[in-house]
């Protein structure tokens, strides 16, 4: 899908790394998971402010290529679908041949995989930067060498890292999403009248990221009891069953979009919420990205690397000998998610928005 063309800043930016001049064309392979793609846009911005009369092209799956639709750091989308028309050996070199035809002067790795540097270098783009992961330092041009001071990075500053290495480098290190007229209409329409709070209680890597439904619902209800928020509840087809249940427990009446939304409109909700309540995923990015203010669940996973990159927002989590542990599935008694109560979590409601009148 092309996107609208943004005004671009005429003058060009001369690199210090003199291979990166004069390039047209740029293809940039983000990452599969949703959250992560969202931790890529302040690089995506690097790129923009860089390279200000390039054409860039973001290669995405289908529901990572949602988000860049409409974004004002890139110039199209293309859908690489792994899972239906570009499935298999065969699919793969298809797709490698419709890049070639690109004529791209420049691809850029986010994804960590060697599928992406094999990707770029079979379709013939003459530069290749990206980290040395999975061996793949023989297929980049640019690589950018892998370190352990790289595990302790918040995955924004991760992906920044990868660019100013060689010179391309960033105004601000804002995560940026953008929405259409007609998104934010849909929102307006579909959203309860007033101020709302959404809640999201799921997270696509697994279940050992989840906060405890019961706890959701009781959150949900001093919302709306104590700072008259009405209640949506937000999230993908996979947290259906989860959603039943908050609205189940609830005393107070909510709005279900679980499963109900594309990511389009999964992002003009959180957009238009006042708050929003969830663990650590993907529609966490996106709440921080709009600056929502939010409270974010943590358990299993490290809180510093991977927080909501906003100032807006607040992490509830407990000190426990085996977190994080970045499970899945948690194989004992979910005890850094059992040790998070719903007072918790209203506290730190509190601290963003102040006492209840």
């Amino acid at each position: 899908m092309l996107l609208t063309r943004q005004q671009k800043n005429p003058e060009t930016i001369i690199l210090k790394h003199s291979s990166l001049n004069d390039i047209s064309r740029i293809l940039i392979r983000t990452t599969n998971w949703i959250g992560d793609a969202v931790m890529t846009t302040p690089a995506l911005r690097a790129v923009r402010e860089t390279f200000p009369e390039a054409d860039i092209t973001v290669v995405a799956n289908p529901l990572v290529a949602q988000l860049f639709e409409s974004h004002p750091d890139c110039d199209g989308v293309i859908v690489y679908d792994r899972k239906g028309v570009d499935r298999g050996p065969l699919g793969f070199l298809r797709f490698c041949r419709r890049l070639r035809r690109e004529h791209f002067d420049l691809a850029i790795l986010f994804q960590n995989a060697i599928e992406a540097a094999l990707l770029t270098f079979l379709a013939g783009i003459p530069k290749r930067l990206g980290y040395t992961h999975e061996h793949r330092r023989l297929l980049l041009t640019h690589p950018v060498g892998v370190t352990p001071q790289l595990k302790t990075l918040h995955h924004t500053d991760y992906y920044l890292n990868i660019l100013s290495r060689y010179g391309v480098v960033a105004s601000e290190k804002a995560q940026r999403l953008s929405l259409r007229p007609d998104e934010q209409t849909w929102a307006q329409k579909n959203m309860p009248p007033g101020p709302v709070a959404a809640i999201n209680p799921g997270a696509a890597y697994g279940s050992a990221k989840r906060w405890l439904p019961q706890r959701f619902a009781a959150v949900a209800d001093r919302l709306v009891e104590e700072y008259g928020l009405s209640i949506i509840l937000t999230g993908g087809p996979a947290e259906i069953e989860i959603g039943q249940d908050i609205a189940s427990a609830m005393k107070s009446p909510c709005q279900n979009f679980i499963g109900k939304t594309n990511v389009r409109q999964l992002m003009a909700l959180l957009a238009n919420s006042k708050l929003m309540i969830t663990n650590d995923s993907g529609p966490m990015h996106m709440g921080a990205a709009f600056q929502t203010p939010l409270v974010a669940v943590f358990g299993p996973t490290d809180h510093t690397t991977t927080s909501p990159w906003s100032d807006n927002s607040r992490i509830v989590r407990h000190d426990v000998g085996c977190s994080p542990c970045l499970l899945r599935q948690c194989p004992t008694d979910h005890r850094c998610m059992e040790s998070v109560t719903a007072e918790d979590v209203m506290l730190a409601v509190e601290s963003l928005m102040g006492r209840p009148a």
